[in-house]
């Protein structure tokens, strides 16, 4: 079984593509990475094709996505969902079964406390990828983490 996990972002957004038999491993991790000069349309289309290359190259059986949570910056959440709504658009056009957690749900599933911190989600990822190089962007090992919980789940 390969799963897709996303971290969405309108300049980063973190993917990760695990198989998922026996054991967990990383087939596939990075991000995709949009110039802030750009106009956002721009951005958002450079999202959707990035992805498209991905997932046609990768297959993944499903993919897991982050919900939004609250921020402060009324800016951000827009941009960010929009990036999200590309994103999710991207994957249904693909034919790829989405399902979504909330940040609190990937960190009870990844760590065992929903509130705990990111250096707390990046150590367990590392735990659990043991001799796997992980990278070092916080997209990226959300990205994982997010994988991870889909496949804690059992929701494929």
């Amino acid at each position: 079984m390969r799963v897709l996990g996303i971290d969405p972002g309108i300049a980063i957004v973190g993917y990760c593509f695990l198989e998922h038999d026996k054991a967990r491993k990383i087939i596939e991790c990075g991000s995709i990475q949009t110039c802030k000069d750009l106009p956002n349309p721009k951005r958002l289309a450079e999202i959707h094709k990035d992805l498209t290359y991905l997932v046609k190259k990768f297959k993944p059986d499903a993919a897991a996505v982050e919900q939004l949570f609250y921020f402060k910056n009324a800016k951000t959440i827009t941009n960010v969902s929009e990036a999200r709504g590309v994103i999710l658009m991207t994957l249904e056009i693909l034919g790829v079964p989405v399902f979504e957690y909330t940040p609190l749900v990937v960190k009870q599933a990844i760590t065992g406390y929903g509130r705990a911190c990111k250096d707390d989600v990046k150590n367990m990822v590392k735990m659990f990828f043991e001799g796997q190089k992980i990278p070092k962007l916080d997209d990226t090992t959300d990205a994982i983490a997010i994988a991870v919980c889909q496949t804690l789940m059992n929701r494929i």
